[in-house]
């Protein structure tokens, strides 16, 4: 028995729940049908998920995502448009074999003020390692949490964002893009472990990151500080 034998769900209702599973998983769920869930992992079209980067108002909150690892370390910083509850990731850092103190500058750069969400255990480190190296970025000058790193989860809220319009990236974001396009399952079902730093970050800002997103302070004379006002604004960052 399917969910199309299932008499009292209407046709529109059928279709609410089949498209609240993810793309892969669509035929074994609803029809019953084995799947191994070989394939891209975010089936949306590249078109439908870019755009060209704007002035991000001043009153939108910030945070950004980071994926830490010798060979490659990775952020990507977002905007969020509350009022229709749209992210915008607008700008990346993708560089590797570099010590801390290199990615924390070019963190910093970006603002210092936009705090973050880093997964300190990733790339097979200890438990152990990934406290140092969180207390090392915190001593550099970051404001990072740990990240929520539930897998499946993460994947199945970034696609939410991805297919029903609210998660958008600037097309200057080169390297997450060239990521997006190669992100799949093996045969398996299993997820290719390979190039995917800026969309492990990703997955790390949707689940944890929008929860610490915030508006810039401004300096007064004073040296206190208040929310950026509605007018001030900036391209990219």
């Amino acid at each position: 028995m399917t969910i199309h034998d299932v008499d009292h769900y209407t046709d529109e209702e059928r279709k609410t729940i089949i498209d609240s599973y993810p793309p892969h998983e669509r035929d074994a769920r609803s029809k019953g049908i084995p799947t191994l869930g070989a394939g891209v992992i975010y089936p949306v079209s590249e078109d439908d998920i870019t755009c060209a980067p704007f002035k991000i108002p001043g009153y939108w909150p910030k945070v950004y995502g980071m994926d830490v690892g010798w060979n490659r370390t990775a952020a990507i910083w977002a905007a969020w448009d509350r009022d229709v509850d749209v992210v915008y990731i607008f700008t990346e850092h993708y560089r590797g074999q570099a010590e801390p103190s290199i990615h924390a500058d070019a963190i910093k750069a970006r603002g210092n003020w936009i705090p973050g969400v880093i997964d300190p255990a990733s790339r097979g480190r200890s438990q152990s390692d990934g406290k140092q190296l969180l207390a090392t970025y915190r001593d550099l000058g970051l404001h990072v949490e740990v990240a929520d790193n539930s897998v499946e989860a993460g994947i199945y809220k970034v696609w939410q964002r991805l297919s029903t319009g609210r998660l958008k990236i600037f097309s200057t974001c080169q390297s997450w893009i060239t990521e997006f396009r190669q992100y799949h399952r093996n045969a398996k079902g299993a997820i290719v472990k390979e190039r995917d730093h800026l969309l492990d970050a990703t997955r790390y800002l949707v689940m944890s990151g929008l929860d610490r997103a915030i508006v810039q302070p401004i300096q007064k004379t004073t040296g206190s500080t208040l929310p950026q006002s509605a007018g001030d604004s900036t391209i990219g960052y």
